[in-house]
């Protein structure tokens, strides 16, 4: 038979990968074994490798959907709002109902996996350009440190989804983001 380069995939390959997806958000990456993955989506393992390559790999694949779907409000909200503060307001308001949502596993799935450090600090330094435009253009004062108020961003980020997935609720989490903008540099007149 020409042109037949294999057997058909016998699963949704986005299905699966939203699957695993949740066990590692909900799990971590070292407490997720193959052998849950394949339990919990019903692929076995040889076509779990043939589809997503090893434990890494799919893991690498998760989080760059995580950061294109559920994770993605950070970015958009640096895009798309005025001002740093905007954005930084926008964020810590949409963190509060994204790590609470109940169709979901509680918090991030970025901020909660140790060896996503490298992603944490990109995030980092996306806040920290965005107070140093405001600062350059003369919005924040000129004495505004903006690598530590990205850092203090990224903290109570991280203190956020860490009381999401103790139990905090939505309302909880709007009060930690209300008292960290109250920390916030006021703009020049």
């Amino acid at each position: 038979m020409a042109g037949v380069a294999g057997r058909k995939r016998g699963f949704d390959r986005a299905e699966v990968l939203d699957q695993v997806m949740r066990a590692f958000w909900h799990a971590g990456y070292d407490a997720t074994s193959v052998a849950d993955l394949t339990k919990l989506t019903g692929v076995n393992p040889p076509s779990l490798y043939a589809a997503f390559g090893d434990k890494k790999a799919l893991f690498a694949e998760v989080v760059e959907r995580y950061q294109r779907t559920y994770g993605a409000f950070t970015t958009r909200a640096l895009a798309e709002e005025p001002t740093a503060r905007a954005a930084v307001e926008r964020i810590l308001r949409e963190a509060a109902t994204e790590y609470t949502d109940p169709e979901r596993p509680r918090g991030c799935l970025v901020l909660s996996a140790p060896e996503l450090a490298g992603p944490r600090r990109a995030e980092v330094d996306a806040v920290e350009a965005r107070i140093r435009a405001d600062v350059a253009a003369g919005v924040l004062p000129a004495a505004t440190d903006p690598h530590g108020l990205a850092v203090f961003v990224a903290a109570t980020l991280r203190g956020m989804s860490g009381l999401a997935r103790d139990g905090a609720t939505r309302e909880e989490l709007g009060h930690v983001a209300r008292a960290a903008l109250a920390g916030w540099p006021a703009p020049v007149p």
